[in-house]
């Protein structure tokens, strides 16, 4: 254990009292009396924020009754069919292994020697006898009946709670459920916004804004995403034979908010105070002794009911994935966002449905760099296991269609399934003969929707390595089914010899970055995006935070967060250290914008940048963004086309610079363009305009309301496209600002990312004067935590691509 005097830099952040006037808190709000209703003064506000927020995004009352019935449903018939099939079928007569006695005189000689399924079905007496007879049958089905009525009755409770919420969005938001579809959460929110003016849902702000919102919504995911951004949950493990791999499923997940949040023990006395005795710094090895208890107890607790939830996570896998498998075979290679990713890349306040948005435009980019890298020598033994085991395949069912009797030959339908599995998979190892190999800018293009990369990715997207990495955020659907069965076995074993190395570094996280915000309570201090704060001097906060290494946000989280909650509420009016913050980076884009080739040239070149990068939808934003990226390896490549001789040369950031600041010019409000830029179907850029203002079209709502949600999701399109291209811009001019310097004529290597946790203290030099050196690990009560090394190794741009076959 670290002593005492080591933490003395290291406080805990002074609570929030900005984001209200002075004596809010204790001020009495008159109601008029024609406003009194149930939703004054509503005591939870993050259940019933979120229950608002759920029951937009899940489509209304009937959409979430519906599915929450049809759960009870297929957690029913999941028990009910797996006792059936365990004691009620005969499966020596299914199997023809026992004869069957046939006594209807009225069948052929033949049709007697055909088993049906009634004969292989036990009568209901001997299947009652059966269960009743096996002791370990009928305990489990008792755990289940237990387990079916806490859902049932909390079916119930939620039925009463969402019937509230409908009746809330029909009387006080005036949204019928007829129209609730077309709205955005946006405009709920909005509307949520106002009606606290009227009737007083908190009593302790007179006004809530957007954050506000988010804080309550988000208050423990905030404190995940900080969490894993600070590498404080043992989720990355050194497992012998596999190296590093990253481990989090479901079952971990919940476990980690059931000992932090809302568990029996937990560090919150209720849904949104940390428990006093947390905040204090005098008894944090004994706190730290408890929580190390509790897990202790939450990991013998897995530990106890390993059996049964392994038992029903083997069952409902094979229940959910057996005929997909059957059905797609190649769906187990197709790949999905692992849980890890999602909290890796996740903004501070960032909301479900914008993280899925986020990462939904980006799944086809990362595919299809996943999918550029292939090895020849898997390739050449694919081609011949294909060609085998398709000959043979094609013999079947040449036979199978000449004559169907050879469907009774014995595993004849297992060889023609088995066969079409293994053509499946080998296919999935040769690669696309029309694959151009460009993974530099296939990864850019990964990095504008994704948000977050580490340093060394850069110039090294070609490697095994990166890509490896990317594997952890990016994993195999087979990966993350064999995960979740693993889960209950390994999440004990996680918990009780990892999590509780980690109990005093919790306990010293929790103190240390929980400030407490007047109206909304207790938050993660990382959820403000406070630069002054948690910003990094390597990402254009140089000069307005005051944040120690330990206090930085890593990877410019803070920075990037702030500029994705700006965007995506362009209302919101930030805190005066955020307006710096945002102003000192619109000044830096039209400085940088100065020596960029006009934005009309950089989109001229649309079309070939849309074949070679986008993901062939062809939408304006994914044009965009696909001319952003490509054009600085077009006027230096010298392709045929477009006379780039008097054009300058522009890199990554100057060309995304470029045409963010064409947006502060093509909308102003008089509407005067110095030149074509945009079609004027454009929405209005949230970040650059005049004076904050946002063009608010007065339309009736029973008369365009369709229109009004078609202009929405086309504002929410292009929002996410200036988001990218914020997130584009502030990469490069990070690693601008932090290129290794050269040691003895050489590059330093760059750092793996799986590695980064393990690396010793050294001197570190940058380039940007000002800035950080000679960062060391400082422990924080056993928990070594370790500034990130901005080392970059950054190739020459290769302008050939090469097309590998």
């Amino acid at each position: 254990m670290a002593n005492f005097e080591a933490y003395q830099e290291y406080q805990r952040i002074e609570d929030f009292e900005e984001d209200s006037p002075p004596g809010e808190e204790d001020l009495l709000v008159h109601v008029p009396e024609g406003l009194k209703d149930s939703w004054h003064h509503i005591k939870n506000l993050d259940n019933f924020f979120t229950r608002i927020y759920h029951f937009h995004q899940k489509n209304g009352f009937a959409c979430m009754m519906l599915t929450e019935f049809f759960e009870l449903v297929q957690f029913l018939f999941v028990v009910t069919f797996t006792t059936f099939l365990f004691n009620c079928v005969e499966y020596d007569v299914l199997f023809a292994n026992k004869a069957v006695n046939h006594t209807t005189h009225n069948l052929g000689p033949l049709d007697r020697s055909k088993v049906t399924l009634p004969d292989a079905i036990l009568p209901s007496q001997q299947c009652t006898k059966r269960i009743q007879e096996n002791g370990w049958i009928i305990f489990l089905l008792i755990m289940a009946a237990i387990f079916w009525i806490y859902r049932l009755i909390k079916v119930f409770c939620n039925l009463l709670s969402y019937w509230e919420i409908r009746q809330f969005y029909i009387k006080a938001l005036k949204i019928t459920m007829d129209e609730l579809c077309n709205y955005s959460w946006q405009e709920v929110q909005d509307r949520l916004i106002s009606l606290q003016r009227e009737q007083q849902m908190c009593i302790h702000k007179k006004e809530l804004t957007e954050l506000d919102i988010y804080h309550r919504i988000l208050r423990f995911k905030n404190y995940m995403v900080a969490m894993v951004n600070k590498s404080l949950l043992p989720v990355n493990l050194h497992v012998p034979l596999l190296g590093d791999v990253v481990f989090l499923t479901q079952g971990l997940k919940y476990n980690f908010e059931l000992i932090f949040f809302w568990g029996p023990g937990s560090l919150f006395q209720n849904k949104w105070n940390l428990h006093p005795k947390y905040k204090r710094a005098g008894n944090r090895l004994e706190l730290a002794q408890q929580l190390s208890h509790i897990i202790l107890l939450t990991g013998l607790a897995n530990l106890l009911l390993c059996p049964f939830i392994l038992v029903w996570q083997v069952l409902y896998a094979f229940f959910s994935y057996t005929e997909i498998i059957k059905r797609e075979p190649g769906s187990l290679g197709a790949r999905r966002w692992s849980l890890y990713g999602r909290l890796y890349l996740r903004h501070f306040n960032e909301l479900d449905h914008e993280l899925h948005s986020r990462l939904g435009r980006g799944y086809k980019p990362v595919s299809k760099y996943m999918n550029s890298f292939t090895s020849p020598l898997l390739a050449v033994i694919a081609k011949n296991v294909a060609f085998f085991s398709g000959s043979v395949l094609a013999v079947l069912i040449t036979l199978t269609v000449y004559d169907e009797d050879v469907l009774t030959v014995q595993h004849i339908l297992t060889a023609i399934t088995i066969l079409g599995v293994v053509i499946t998979i080998s296919r999935s190892f040769i690669p696309d003969e029309h694959m151009v190999w460009c993974p530099e800018q296939l990864l850019q293009y990964v990095l504008a929707h994704i948000h977050y990369m580490p340093d060394h990715w850069k110039g090294n997207a070609n490697k095994s390595e990166t890509r490896d990495e990317m594997a952890q955020l990016f994993q195999y659907k087979a990966v993350f089914i064999l995960e979740e069965l693993l889960s209950p076995i390994i999440t004990p074993f996680i918990l009780i010899f990892f999590l509780r190395r980690k109990s005093l570094e919790i306990i010293d996280f929790f103190r240390n970055f929980t400030v407490e915000v007047v109206g909304v309570g207790d938050i993660c201090s990382f959820a403000q995006m406070d630069i002054r704060k948690h910003g990094n001097p390597q990402w254009l906060s140089e000069g307005q935070t005051e944040a120690s290494v330990y206090q930085q946000a890593e990877n410019g989280k803070t920075e990037l967060s702030l500029m994705h909650f700006t965007i995506k509420n362009p209302h919101w009016q930030p805190p005066q250290e955020s307006s710096f913050f945002i102003s000192h980076l619109k000044e830096k884009v039209q400085q940088d914008a100065a020596g960029a080739p006009p934005a009309q040239h950089i989109l001229s070149d649309t079309p070939l940048c849309t074949s070679l990068l986008s993901n062939e939808s062809g939408t304006a934003p994914e044009n965009l963004l696909a001319s952003v990226l490509a054009h600085p390896v077009l006027t230096a490549s010298g392709l045929p086309g477009r006379d780039r001789r008097f054009v300058p040369p522009s890199t990554t950031a100057s060309a995304a610079a470029s045409v963010l600041a064409s947006l502060c010019t093509s909308h102003l409000p008089s509407r005067t363009r110095s030149h074509t830029l945009l079609p004027s179907t454009y929405p209005e850029s949230p970040m650059y305009r005049s004076e904050r203002t946002i063009i608010d079209e007065s339309m009736s709502a029973s008369d365009s309301r369709i229109r009004s949600a078609n202009h929405s999701a086309l504002q929410s399109e292009f929002a996410s496209a200036e988001m990218s291209l914020h997130a584009i811009y502030m990469h490069e001019v990070h690693q601008q600002s932090s290129q290794p310097q050269r040691i003895s004529g050489l590059w330093q290597a760059p750092v793996p990312m799986r590695d980064l946790s393990n690396m010793p203290g050294s001197q570190t030099q940058y380039s940007q004067p000002g800035s950080l050196s000679g960062r060391s690990p400082v422990r924080l009560g056993e928990w070594t935590e370790e500034e990130e090394e901005e080392i970059n190794h950054e190739a020459p741009p290769q302008h050939d691509t090469e097309i590998r076959s």
